[in-house]
């Protein structure tokens, strides 16, 4: 009997009035058993209601990445990071659309990204990199010839988003192979050819070293963002406890 509660001791833990009680117990939200005339409640399942260990808190919704990572806190970390590490950045969901703006883009970039197929483009290649089994950034060919990789943004388990950077080429490309493609993605996308091809003399090379570097700092950032996001879930976790039980206060008129 000691782990049973008794009706009055439930109001007074929940704060709810006898009505409600009776409402959850017959819609499922509580289980009771009647001993005599006299409703008694396992304190174990009380504890899990307010804990939110309870049964019915698993069907949570998952929670977005939007909601997960606060731009207003993970923008400026990203915006440092693309000034230090002199890489264009950004944060994406892991398919490819984007949660922050692009930090430090290139002027290349940038004009490809202004125009609808060629953002459609940058998409479809930041999506595939959320497909590669590797854990650690491997640096990888976009659609327009440039180097980027991913650092993956894991929150319980489950990929959530991630930390791209990149903008750059791997080594100095042979001019004819930079007017071939430069003709190829202006025709594509609808682009000043001329504008284009003066915006790809300032793509930076970075090295293999240069390249390990940045992969380092990416994982770093990642990590850091995992941590807001792990809060944020907690957090939002916590809220829907109490909208559950918020709920079960009758409104007063």
């Amino acid at each position: 009997m000691a782990d049973l509660l008794t009706t009055r001791q439930l109001q007074d833990l929940l704060r709810i009035d006898r009505t409600t009680i009776y409402r959850m117990l017959g819609d499922g939200r509580l289980v009771g058993v009647k001993i005599g005339n006299q409703w008694r409640f396992p304190k174990e399942q009380i504890d899990a209601l307010i804990s939110g260990t309870a049964h019915e808190s698993s069907s949570e919704q998952p929670i977005d990445a939007s909601e997960l990572l606060p731009i207003s806190c993970i923008q400026p970390v990203q915006d440092v990071f693309a000034d230090i590490a002199q890489v264009s950045s950004l944060t994406t969901t892991p398919d490819g659309n984007p949660l922050t703006k692009v930090s430090g883009a290139c002027k290349f970039c940038s004009l490809i990204l202004a125009t609808a197929t060629g953002k459609q483009a940058c998409i479809a290649s930041w999506r595939k990199l959320a497909t590669d089994p590797e854990r650690h950034p491997r640096f990888a060919t976009c659609h327009a010839g440039l180097h980027y990789a991913r650092a993956r943004i894991e929150i319980d388990g489950e990929l959530k988003a991630m930390v791209i950077a990149g903008q750059f080429y791997a080594h100095a490309p042979q001019p004819a192979e930079v007017r071939t493609r430069i003709h190829a993605l202006a025709k594509l996308h609808g682009i000043d050819e001329v504008q284009l091809s003066k915006a790809a003399k300032e793509i930076p090379v970075a090295d293999e070293r240069k390249e390990a570097q940045i992969g380092l700092w990416m994982e770093k950032i990642a990590h850091t963002f995992e941590h807001f996001g792990r809060e944020r879930s907690e957090m939002i976790s916590r809220l829907h406890r109490i909208a559950d039980i918020s709920t079960l206060h009758p409104r007063k008129h």
